[in-house]
């Protein structure tokens, strides 16, 4: 069969829209070609899956391949897309089985030796995909986060040639359990405030009632010290609400497994430059 076709997701945001991977292989002159509205990373990744199929001893055939990542009109970007691609060129050349493809959703990034290296947003595109019904193969390190997503079966991979062996039935992929650690988390507490007793009873009421709050006043009068306590008063997270949150972290690569459920604070001075502010959502 000289078509294949894929699933994996993009990134628009908090949102995963789904994208279709179709591989075609024709008779003519050996090209490769991908369309679809592919960024410059996207388009890289035709050396990065001719280097990663030769070198795990596939053959990369010497036809005109042609890659599509539909919809056409959605902005595709990052190396995600190396692994639907790379399978997709192996199925359509008959070199693994395109029955089981339908059942999953592809995204990773390949080394030249063929190793999947993490990609960012794994827990934002699992929590807007698990619905499909797809169970998601994903490189290890990122497979960690898009675990906390109930009810997500999730494979992780540390290969190709490990996705290619589980595709074909030889050697399976072993599911990941939920990763969830429910360690006590501890905030600045309200209690070591000396005095300010007027703003502490306006940020109680806005716990209580969940309102915003703006603070104003003059530096040095204790409005980020009393900010990093709120949410120490406020309810502890919902289900939901965590899932939003980590997935929000992990769209900057940043989201760490401890700090599951624990609401965020951060502090950026008001004159911090766009790189500064980018730093202090990463701290």
């Amino acid at each position: 069969m000289s078509l294949a076709v894929l699933y994996s997701r993009a990134l628009t945001g908090m949102d995963a829209p789904q994208v279709v991977v179709e591989v075609h292989l024709a008779n003519g002159l050996p090209s490769f070609t991908i369309v679809g509205l592919p960024e410059a990373e996207v388009k890289e990744s035709k050396d990065r899956v001719r280097a990663a199929l030769q070198t795990a001893q596939f053959e990369f055939p010497a036809r005109r391949i042609t890659v599509n990542l539909a919809p056409a009109d959605l902005p595709k970007e990052s190396g995600r897309y190396d692994l639907p691609i790379a399978l997709g060129i192996l199925a359509a050349s008959g070199q693994i089985p395109v029955s089981s493809l339908s059942q999953y959703e592809f995204a990773g990034e390949l080394a030249l030796t063929g190793e999947l290296r993490p990609v960012r947003g794994a827990l934002a595109m699992t929590y807007k995909s698990y619905q499909s019904g797809r169970a998601f193969i994903l490189p290890t390190e990122s497979a960690v986060e898009a675990a906390l997503v109930n009810d997500a079966i999730i494979y992780p991979a540390k290969s190709l040639l490990e996705v290619c062996a589980h595709l074909t039935g030889r050697t399976l992929l072993v599911q990941l359990d939920a990763q969830r650690q429910a360690q006590p988390i501890i905030y600045p507490d309200f209690s070591e405030v000396k005095g300010q007793s007027g703003p502490k009873r306006a940020l109680e009421i806005a716990a209580a009632g969940g309102h915003s709050v703006i603070m104003s006043g003059p530096p040095g009068t204790g409005k980020s010290m009393l900010a990093s306590r709120f949410v120490g008063i406020l309810p502890s997270m919902a289900e939901d609400e965590a899932l939003e949150s980590a997935a929000l972290q992990s769209l900057n690569g940043h989201y760490k497994i401890e700090h599951w459920k624990r609401r965020p604070f951060r502090s950026p001075h008001h004159t911090a430059s766009g790189v500064a502010f980018d730093k202090s959502i990463v701290n």
